[in-house]
């Protein structure tokens, strides 16, 4: 109904104002990630998206796969532009130049992936999945390895995947049974059961490389008995290139409520004596190795919160300019209104504007803290990639809750039309609802940051970035009037953050329980702040642009109205959250389960 447009302007301004790419690019690591260079690359590669994978989303979504014992069909033309996908090089953009990739930053790469998902989230996923393999192997593989699978996988000719889960083991990967068995020429034999593999079959790729978490006979219970094998579709034959089919394959797919473009598979490993395998790192060291490709993915996955968002808010703000309801309030005209005249449906497009661009700028922030952490060297890099760390589980959660909550808003601006599949924005809510549960719920994102990213250097990490929020106040002091409220909001709701965080950290050491059990709240303090923050910041660069005599006035003044709806009307509920946090568990376990139902 309403075709999606790449936000290319405001991901640069977040580049420049949040992601500092200007001052990055200045590394011997990042010298080819100029701005003017950078501009070049996202507006192509957005113009691609929008004309290569953008007309397949709604096709996509509608026609849907099918499985058969000899694999899984993707979509009518998914295959095709994926070729387009693999011969324009956009799966390298990212990866390292010594393996044929581009080796830009992962900030830009943050925003070519927002693009990306937005005009066709299900296809997008198999090179999500294809780059959190290649950093994997990156940091991971041995030499032999690199060469043998990198390449193909860089080029996008190879696609890659994650094996975690089991029917047993979901969030609690410990819990893993799928065995590998030593082989006397130093393979493995693997066999076992996963389940909800994203692109674990299909028929775009020459080949695919599983990367698979199995457990060696004598390893020890839990996580710290897992090892990280690839485990390759077909295998390779001494020239490199695919050859004898392994032992795995696809035993079917499952029926979701989104994302139906997107194969999610059962695969079975060893059925006829063991799929060939061969490890990644060391034996039993397999989780720290994945973490690798799930940090990366997390990310991802929270850019699917702000892409899904953007792309659901495009057609509600294209809706409402072209919807005629009621008269306009305070209007002296009898003629219907266009619905954007009205105050609710106004509050309604700013709620989504606000929080799609404090997601961008979070994920650009959180992206940028990862390159400058390899970018420099020392204490120095060692800080940012703390920050990486901190932010990783709010960006994941937070942008996933917030995207849910963006995308149900742009079905409430169409009304009854927005629940119509045709109205476009109904897919985008279906596809949006696995993103807060995939890549570890965001019930387990809000336990990590409170059990364990809080206490990095004892809490030096977040109070440092405490620090950071605080020092934006003297420029929002001199910035007069207009920032008055923006000011104000900043200042309550960091002292809101500060205060709740001290009281998880000391109630955290004296009870867990107590902890965890605000966690979730606590984290959608922290991403509300934190987004609130970052907005603040980019309307204080957009001041200074005007005042600098730029003559983008609209774009520019829509920065500073933006974030000062947000500071005036969505920061005050951070410090509404902080008594649920500090409630603390008793109230959860006074009623026991059979209780609850209530009958």
């Amino acid at each position: 109904m309403y075709d999606y447009r790449a936000p290319i302007k405001d991901a640069l301004f977040a580049l420049r104002h949040i992601g500092e790419i200007e001052q990055l690019s200045k590394s011997t690591l990042y010298a080819q990630a100029d701005l003017d260079t950078v501009a070049s690359v996202l507006e192509e590669q957005g113009r691609f998206m929008q004309e290569v994978f953008g007309p397949l989303n709604a096709t996509g979504d509608r026609e849907g796969l099918v499985w058969s014992p000899e694999g899984v069909q993707t979509p009518a033309g998914f295959k095709e532009a994926y070729a387009k996908f693999v011969e324009a090089g956009w799966q390298g953009l990212n990866a390292e130049v010594d393996f044929g990739g581009a080796g830009f930053p992962e900030a830009v790469q943050a925003c070519a992936l927002e693009f990306e998902t937005a005009s066709n989230g299900a296809l997008t996923m198999c090179p999500g999945l294809t780059t959190g393999a290649i950093e994997c192997l990156q940091e991971w593989g041995t030499e032999e390895q690199k060469e043998l699978y990198l390449r193909k996988l860089v080029t996008g000719q190879w696609t890659g995947t994650m094996n975690l889960t089991e029917p047993q083991a979901g969030s609690d990967v410990g819990l893993c049974t799928t065995k590998a068995l030593p082989q006397e020429d130093g393979t493995y034999k693997i066999s076992g059961i996963k389940i909800y593999i994203s692109f674990g079959e299909h028929d775009m790729s020459e080949n695919i490389i599983h990367l698979v978490l199995a457990r060696l006979p004598d390893a020890p219970a839990g996580t710290r008995g897992i090892s990280l094998f690839i485990v390759p579709k077909f295998l390779l034959t001494p020239e490199g290139e695919p050859g004898e089919r392994n032992d795995l394959r696809c035993v079917s797919i499952e029926h979701k409520m989104g994302i139906h473009a997107s194969p999610t598979c059962v695969m079975s490993f060893g059925d006829e004596g063991g799929a060939t395998g061969y490890l990644v790192g060391e034996e039993n060291q397999g989780l720290r190795a994945m973490f690798t490709m799930m940090n990366s993915a997390r990310i991802a996955v929270g850019i699917q919160g702000v892409a899904l968002g953007d792309a659901a808010f495009q057609k509600a703000l294209a809706y409402s300019q072209e919807r005629k309801q009621g008269r306009k309030i305070g209007g002296e005209s009898k003629e219907a209104a266009m619905i954007i005249e009205h105050p609710d449906v106004r509050r309604m497009l700013l709620f989504m504007k606000s929080h799609i661009e404090a997601m961008r700028a979070l994920i650009v922030y959180n992206a940028a803290a990862i390159d400058f952490s390899r970018a420099l060297e020392g204490e120095e890099a060692e800080l940012f990639e703390d920050l990486a760390e901190l932010l990783t589980p709010v960006t994941k959660a937070w942008c996933t809750d917030v995207g849910m909550e963006v995308t149900s808003t742009a079905i409430q601006v169409f009304g009854g039309m927005g629940y119509i599949e045709e109205s476009g924005v109904a897919q985008h809510y279906r596809d949006m609802r696995i993103a807060p549960i995939y890549e570890g719920t965001n019930g387990i994102q809000a336990m990590d940051l409170v059990g364990r990213k809080l206490g990095l250097r004892m809490g030096g990490v977040v109070n440092a970035h405490l620090q950071n929020m605080r020092d934006t106040d003297a420029q929002l002091e001199a910035a007069g009037k207009e920032f008055e409220s923006m000011r104000a909001g900043l200042a309550e709701s960091v002292q809101s953050l500060a205060g709740v965080t001290e009281w998880i950290m000391t109630n955290g050491l004296a009870d867990p329980v107590q902890a965890l059990a605000g966690a979730t709240p606590y984290l959608r303090i922290f991403g509300t702040v934190t987004g609130g923050w970052l907005l603040t910041k980019q309307a204080l660069a957009a001041q200074a642009e005007l005042d600098a005599g730029s003559t983008d006035t609209e774009y520019l003044a829509a920065k500073i109205t933006t974030a000062r709806f947000f500071a005036e009307q969505i920061l005050p509920q951070a410090a509404g959250l902080v008594p649920s946090v500090q409630a603390g568990a008793s109230a959860l376990y006074e009623v026991d389960g059979s209780s609850l139902a209530s009958l």
